[in-house]
């Protein structure tokens, strides 16, 4: 139990996915204007992350290393990743027409993000069984999603207040994105 506490706070806070290792940053920074879809992408980025995670951590340990076909990894990684993208685009294209539509582009880009990949090969790096690997997915889907929403809610913040207007738009954003990272980086000190 204290190994799988580890983690969790390790993969959210400590070593957050955008603010520490700097993966998926095209969704943080795309899908962070409103709270509502940075919400809506943080969940549907926990359920990849977390699902592609345990499918991943299973058909390593029971086809790619019985098999000795590990070098295969990415490929195999990346094929199960965009079938689970595939499979969130059309539910919510089905059941939430309106987040769908509010996530646009972002969506598929999940497929792509190198966060949802970066999470199959640190499980398979730190050799992580299956429960740990399912766990340190679902911790670092949602240490992404703690650091897009609170990007978004300061974006909201920021667009009632007079910036100078060389620092208008994306350049607060990732001077932004900047103050959080050294925030987050408060959080070594737990582990």
């Amino acid at each position: 139990m204290k190994e799988m506490l580890l983690i969790i706070v390790s993969a959210a806070l400590v070593n957050n996915v955008v603010l520490s290792q700097f993966l998926g940053l095209c969704a943080f920074l795309g899908v962070s204007k409103t709270t509502n879809t940075a919400a809506g992408m943080g969940g549907a980025v926990i359920f990849v992350i977390t699902l592609s995670s345990f499918v991943t951590s299973l058909i390593y340990k029971f086809i790619l290393v019985p098999l000795d076909l590990t070098y295969l990894q990415t490929i195999v990684f990346i094929l199960i990743i965009a079938a689970l993208v595939q499979f969130v685009e059309m539910f919510l294209k089905k059941n939430m027409t309106a987040l769908y539509k509010a996530l646009g582009v972002y969506l598929p880009l999940i497929t792509t993000n190198c966060a949802v990949l970066g999470v199959a090969l640190i499980n398979v790096q730190k050799d992580y069984g299956i429960l740990q690997g399912t766990v340190n997915g679902f911790a670092t889907a949602v240490g992404f999603t703690i650091s897009i929403v609170l990007m978004a809610g300061i974006r909201e913040k920021i667009a009632y207040n007079n910036i100078p207007k060389s620092f208008q738009g994306f350049p607060i954003v990732l001077i932004t994105a900047g103050l959080m990272a050294i925030a987050f980086f408060g959080f070594s000190g737990l582990i």
